[in-house]
């Protein structure tokens, strides 16, 4: 929708969605990580027709929230799009391991009809309840600025606070806007929007030169450097799908030891032993012949270093899928010890009272 503004300058998409997509944009943002829902389809669509952003879809929220998260590692903020309550409390695990490792992710969700707030009613994506802040309140511990947009008047303020309070705290943010907003228009949403004036975070280069350097030579040393639980891809492998649909080139490990290890060597007990699944097999499943992906399942050095020479030439136009397959008891000492730590720490008796 075209607006006039003061100057008779005619001003593109002044709504909602354009503004906090162009406000996306202008801080790096370029891939927003969503799953859609009826609350905010509309929104997304605002963030489709901004040329400087690409959508990725993705299977379910907590794998948008972690996709937003090593996003955010990688560019400096990431950014991730859910619909109210059932898609906000989906995605919460992921905000809160955003805050607690300091990764500016803003986490936009989208609301109720603005018309519905103080209506006493109940509406779906809800816990049965006619208040509406039940996600808001979960959201406030993990974040550390919350907008609540739910009127045009304040709607740009809300919106340019929560991204520059991101940037400036390092922490995510949440950002609810009311599903019947982002297509109207508002003379505050100029094309143009005052550009974010943020004092650049320093860093210590000599230092963190140093820390590289320690931490290389560290793992030079080690025997077993890296151990990575097999199970955790019965969530993550959904995804390979989105990593297949946007034609991604990464090589993904995983590590199957048929169980929890770092949970045996705390207390072991039938619960840390699972159904091993044919992982190659379930990739191979989603690939589906669509896109370029190629698998390999490996049991020994040899046929690992194979794999690593096949992914990197042959297959380097393929999203390529590893599995190692190691030994259930293959762990350092090191592990061990710790094991008998945390074990020891979490059998202590209660204090005499």
């Amino acid at each position: 929708m075209a607006m006039e503004s003061s100057n008779g300058a005619a001003t593109l998409d002044a709504t909602l969605g354009g503004h906090l997509a162009r406000r996306l944009v202008q801080v790096g943002v370029r891939d927003v990580f969503a799953v859609p829902g009826d609350f905010n389809l509309t929104l997304l669509d605002h963030l489709i027709a901004e040329p400087g952003l690409r959508l990725v879809g993705c299977c379910n929220e907590l794998n948008a929230g972690y996709a937003a998260d090593g996003y955010a590692r990688a560019k400096g903020v990431g950014v991730c799009a859910v619909t109210f309550t059932v898609g906000g409390l989906s995605v919460l695990n992921a905000i809160a391991g955003a805050y607690s490792e300091n990764l500016p992710v803003i986490c936009i969700v989208g609301g109720p009809n603005s018309n519905d707030y103080g209506t006493n009613r109940i509406l779906h994506h809800t816990i049965g309840l006619p208040d509406f802040s039940q996600e808001l309140r979960c959201f406030q511990p993990v974040t550390c600025h919350q907008a609540v947009v739910n009127n045009l008047e304040d709607a740009h303020e809300q919106i340019d606070r929560a991204i520059s309070t991101a940037l400036r705290e390092s922490k995510p943010v949440y950002i609810s806007v009311s599903c019947n907003l982002p297509g109207l228009p508002h003379p505050t949403f100029v094309t143009q929007p005052v550009p974010y004036f943020l004092a650049p975070r320093s860093s210590n280069q000599m230092g963190l030169e140093a820390a590289v350097s320690a931490t290389v030579a560290f793992l030079d040393k080690a025997v077993k450097p890296v151990m990575v639980a097999g199970p955790k891809i019965r969530v993550t492998a959904q995804d390979v799908s989105t990593m297949l649909r946007c034609e991604q080139k990464s090589i993904i490990f995983l590590i199957n030891n048929g169980g929890y290890t770092i949970e045996v060597e705390i207390h072991d007990g039938p619960y840390n032993v699972i159904k091993n699944w044919n992982y190659t097999a379930l990739v191979d499943a989603i690939h589906n012949g669509d896109g370029k992906c190629w698998t390999a399942k490996v049991t020994c050095e040899e046929e690992l270093v194979d794999a690593i020479h096949t992914a990197t030439d042959d297959k380097k136009d393929c999203l390529c899928f590893i599995e190692v397959v190691a030994h259930k008891d293959d762990t350092s000492k090191e592990l061990l010890e710790w094991g008998s730590r945390v074990s020891a720490a979490n059998s202590r008796p209660p204090n005499p009272q």
